[in-house]
């Protein structure tokens, strides 16, 4: 039997749920199937038609208010009126290719490379975070000479043939490639027992020695610091700087994902790996940095980078185009001009903390944990054994869609509330999320 995929199959309408919808949302159904294909995916058993979104929150076709607590790809709020001026005002002027010159890509460029440590000084340009880590995984091979790639058991790169290969979360039917390899993630909700940073960079090693037992050379470790995917693992901070030595003592480099994780979500840094006290060889951004506008980074030490771009021409028609370009800078410039890291950090403590009172209520809230604006919500239905109970987060879900909160799950056992809302997120919001918790919970627990 074909499982399935963790990131699109669990919170996810399926055919069966047709017969309970209203007549106009079960024809809207209908015709996505018909017009889209088999592979889409809808969100909840009662699909949420959205028209509208401002900030944080988000209006369906009936004009009833959502309170975004999923949505990253929107970083600093939906319609953010800086993002809408700035794609406005370029494409009143010019977008076409980077084959020309132009100001913006630089200007851009120097901004952001300047967030980053100085070993990391180049950057390239794409339209998505699948080509981004697309192109690292072929910069890690050039580099290394070598094609194995390290990824998590739940880890998600993309959508690309190089980044499905390196993703087991999108399930048995996309195999994997036969040069990746999988390592347990660093959970140390069940790990308690452990150093994390050495049982992790341990865990690495075993992979690299397996490729070298199969005539596989290793390249590279490719993830997400706060690893999502895996349930929202931020761990102490530091803990992965262990595994990251191990990666260079082999030969191989560190790509750091930081399509979640980066530009200030976890409040502590700008940059997800920040936390760890690493430099990354090369570190990839996808849509978030222009708030869903197509347009994804790659950045990189020269050298690492030189082993490809000094023999490979690359050619993106359309990444880092002018207009994208400017999306990026308005997003960058109101993540420093209004503070957005420090404001992740308050309030994601402050959410945290009441988050913790639901967990002193509701035996089920077995873990809490999480880095800024990034929250993981573990439900289980035996705290002590720390059983995952994936039918009541999937349900917990499904009420709080119902009382206008949108989020969803994460984690090989579905059982992680997964609350990454955009980082316009404010202290008031926390009432709002944290009493519609405790209604599902205190409705499906009794």
């Amino acid at each position: 039997m074909k499982m399935r995929s963790t990131i699109m199959d669990t919170n996810s309408f399926r055919a069966e749920d047709a017969a309970a919808l209203d007549a106009t949302t079960r024809e809207l159904t209908e015709r996505r199937a018909h017009n889209l294909g088999a592979s889409y995916r809808l969100f909840y058993r009662d699909p949420v038609h959205l028209v509208r979104g401002k900030g944080q929150y988000l209006w369906d076709a009936e004009g009833k208010k959502y309170l975004d607590v999923y949505n990253n790809v929107a970083s600093i709020g939906h319609c953010h009126p800086a993002v809408v001026d700035a794609v406005h005002e370029q494409m009143l002027q010019l977008n076409t290719h980077t084959r020309y010159l132009h100001e913006r890509i630089l200007d851009y460029s120097e901004a952001i490379l300047a967030t980053l440590p100085p070993e990391i000084d180049r950057a390239m340009y794409m339209c998505t975070g699948s080509e981004a880590n697309d192109l690292a995984i072929r910069i890690a091979r050039a580099w290394s000479g070598g094609t194995g790639i390290i990824v998590t058991q739940e880890a998600y790169h993309g959508t690309s043939d190089l980044t499905s290969g390196v993703s087991p979360a999108l399930g048995s039917g996309q195999p994997l490639s036969s040069t990746t390899r999988l390592v347990n993630a660093p959970d140390h909700y069940r790990k308690d027992d452990v150093d994390l940073g050495d049982w992790f960079a341990a865990e690495i090693q075993k992979q690299i020695d397996d490729m070298q037992m199969h005539g596989i050379k290793f390249a590279g470790f490719l993830a997400d610091s706060i690893f999502s995917s895996d349930g929202v693992l931020p761990g102490d901070r530091g803990f992965l700087k262990k595994a990251v030595e191990v990666v260079h003592r082999n030969g191989g480099i560190f790509i750091a994902d930081e399509v979640q994780p980066g530009f200030a979500r976890t409040g502590e840094t700008f940059w997800g790996f920040a936390r760890h006290g690493v430099v990354p060889d090369i570190v990839t951004t996808g849509k978030p940095m222009g708030n869903g506008i197509p347009v994804s980074g790659l950045f990189a030490r020269k050298d690492v980078l030189a082993a490809f771009s000094d023999t490979i021409p690359y050619f993106n028609t359309f990444g880092g185009n002018p207009v994208s370009m400017a999306a990026a800078q308005a997003v960058l410039k109101v993540i420093v001009g209004e503070n957005l890291q420090k404001h992740s950090l308050d309030v994601g403590r402050q959410l945290q903390d009441e988050l913790k009172t639901l967990q002193d209520k509701y035996d089920v809230v077995g873990d809490v944990r999480g880095a800024g604006l990034f929250i993981g919500l573990e439900l289980v239905s035996d705290r002590r054994l720390k059983t995952p109970d994936k039918v009541l987060a999937l349900d917990l879900v499904e009420a709080l869609r119902h009382d206008g909160v949108l989020t969803s799950v994460a984690g090989p056992y579905g059982n992680v509330l997964k609350l990454r809302p955009p980082l316009s997120f404010q202290f008031e919001d926390i009432d709002w999320l944290v009493g519609a918790l405790d209604r599902g919970l205190s409705t499906l627990t009794r």
